[in-house]
């Protein structure tokens, strides 16, 4: 068990950062302008728009809360799984949701003006990837 736990924690950080950076989706418009947004551009994009109580709940929720999970994961698997680590954990993965991306990129995809074709892109595989493992990694790390 420790030894898969010891597997997750580095795969789930390195997914969460490539979905952070890596293109989510393809956006093209009129067969030749193409866009490649990652989350990070989205929500800075978001800001500049003048969205600012939108781009802080998608950062919050999308990368705040899932990089103090993955930070509290690591701790509670280093300390043996304390109950003060456990109990954050536990709080801190009822807020960290997947959905709330996926809203911001709906909301991305329909404030983008003209015809417009997505395709999804590897970063967001990476970045279900790093939420698929951290809850793997969560519920190893509170039955140890």
């Amino acid at each position: 068990m420790r030894t898969f736990l010891a597997l997750l924690l580095p795969l789930s950080a390195f997914s969460f950062a490539l979905g952070l950076t890596q293109p989510l989706m393809r956006f093209e418009k009129l067969y030749f302008l193409e866009e490649r947004p990652n989350l990070v551009e989205m929500i800075t994009e978001l800001w500049r728009q003048g969205d600012i109580a939108l781009a802080s709940i998608v950062g919050l929720f999308s990368i705040g809360f899932p990089a103090v999970k993955i930070l509290l994961i690591n701790i509670a698997a280093m300390t043996g799984g304390s109950s003060r680590s456990l109990a954050l954990l536990s709080t801190v993965s009822k807020w960290s949701m997947l959905d709330v991306m996926l809203v911001a990129l709906v909301l991305f995809a329909a404030k983008t003006s003209g015809l417009a074709a997505a395709a999804i892109l590897p970063g967001l595989w990476f970045y279900a990837a790093a939420t698929i493992t951290t809850a793997v990694a969560a519920s190893l790390c509170k039955r140890t």
